[in-house]
């Protein structure tokens, strides 16, 4: 099968990104074509197909008056349907598999992919579709459901919801307005892969139109798991350093303890999180087998998300690798974490609970703790394989092209 694969980045920037080129790795192992299509970066990865990529500045990057200068782009990008119409009359795919596209490539690539009759299925990796800010909080970093519950995305603006940035929030505004009465997502695409049920759950509270073309299938991962490796001391955060992910209610809930916490990865409070925070280890970004390290010998890896977190995977990762997850108690994390069991959870924004939990955890007797890595392990094991991942998604793309009469 010939798949293009649809995503903003063609660099290694978050989850969604690790997604993306796991899928690209799984497809290929399995003996297909796979097809990207990106944003043009000096960061990209290198591609055969970096020619027909679109060039598109990071608005989240740019000052005030680029922002106005690509406004018409970032709501429907005439040169990223360009391009891809030049790719799908090269490559002829038999599927598109979209994954970030909001911003950038916009759904100005919708029409064309439908003109080409090519079927299309979208792994639904944040809250954009129903949420112009993409994570349900506010300018304030508070859980919001405005737009959901009154179907006005001013709101976006009026509440700063892009990190209380006016203009940004403007621009979010009006790209979901005009997916509203112009040109809806849901009308294109065939089928959207939910990686959590809450997250499946929550667009079909905002819309109809998702309950007949909804599939749920968990995130995966490729790393390997190694038996007998000695636990060390600490405690583990890895992950992007911002306000949603809940690392000031982590460092909080250390705070005047003896408890060992390393963080790993970097992110717009680097600098402050490390200021206040003299005893805690910050290692920057880390991957690959240095990072596989740190998860395998940390006791727990921490997930204090604020956000409705989707299918996280550090919490993927962590348990694949037999390390236990101490999650907050909101989104789609309590569907992967069972607590007493694969991990500890605990109340969101909390640092009082979260300090609670840590010290319940790190006085487990030995032989509980071990079963909890085990349980962790063995979760893992039956829902975040790579086989059993591509058993499905394949279902998935084959049900979807059936039922599309390609």
């Amino acid at each position: 099968m010939k798949i293009l694969q649809i995503n903003k980045y063609y660099y290694q920037k978050g989850g969604a990104e690790t997604v993306f080129f796991n899928t690209i790795k799984l497809l290929q192992e399995n003996g297909h074509t796979v097809i990207p299509f990106s944003l043009k970066s000096d960061r990209n990865k290198p591609s055969d197909y970096s020619s027909f990529f679109v060039d598109y500045p990071e608005l989240s990057e740019s000052g005030l008056l680029s922002k106005i200068e690509n406004l018409p782009a970032f709501i429907y990008n005439r040169e990223a349907a360009r391009q891809l119409e030049r790719l799908l009359q090269k490559e002829k795919p038999d599927l598109a598999h979209i994954h970030l596209l909001f911003n950038s490539l916009s759904v100005s690539i919708l029409p064309v992919l439908r003109n080409y009759k090519i079927p299309v299925v979208m792994t639904v990796h944040d809250y954009r579709l129903i949420c112009p800010a993409y994570t349900f909080t506010d300018g304030n970093g508070n859980i919001c459901e405005k737009c959901l519950k009154r179907k006005s995305y001013w709101q976006c603006t009026a509440n700063k919801c892009s990190k209380k940035n006016i203009p940004n929030s403007i621009l979010l505004s009006a790209e979901a307005y005009f997916r509203k009465y112009f040109l809806s997502p849901a009308d294109y695409i065939n089928r959207f892969i939910f990686v959590s049920c809450f997250s499946r759950d929550k667009h079909i509270e905002a819309s109809a139109a998702f309950e007949g073309k909804s599939a749920f299938l968990y995130n995966f991962t490729s790393v390997k798991n190694d038996d007998a490796v000695r636990k060390s001391d600490y405690i583990l955060y890895f992950g992007r350093l911002s306000e949603e992910k809940g690392i000031s209610t982590l460092t909080d809930a250390v705070e005047g303890t003896r408890i060992n916490l390393k963080i790993v990865g970097t992110g717009p409070l680097s600098d402050k999180l490390k200021k206040d925070n003299p005893g805690v280890e910050f290692t920057g970004f880390k991957s690959g087998d240095e990072l596989k390290k740190y998860i395998q010998e940390a006791l727990f890896v921490v997930v204090p998300s604020e956000w409705y977190e989707n299918n996280p995977m550090t919490v993927i990762e962590s348990m694949t690798l037999g390390t236990p997850v101490i999650g907050s108690r909101i989104g789609g994390i309590p569907e992967l974490v069972c607590d007493g069991e694969t991990g500890f959870l605990f109340e969101a924004k909390s640092s009082a609970k979260l300090k609670e939990v840590l010290k319940k955890a790190l006085s487990l007797p030995h032989e509980d703790y071990e079963q909890m890595c085990l349980a962790a392990r063995r979760f893992a094991k039956e829902n975040f394989s790579a086989d059993t991942h591509y058993q499905k998604l394949l279902q998935l793309y084959n049900t979807t092209i059936e039922e599309t009469g390609k």
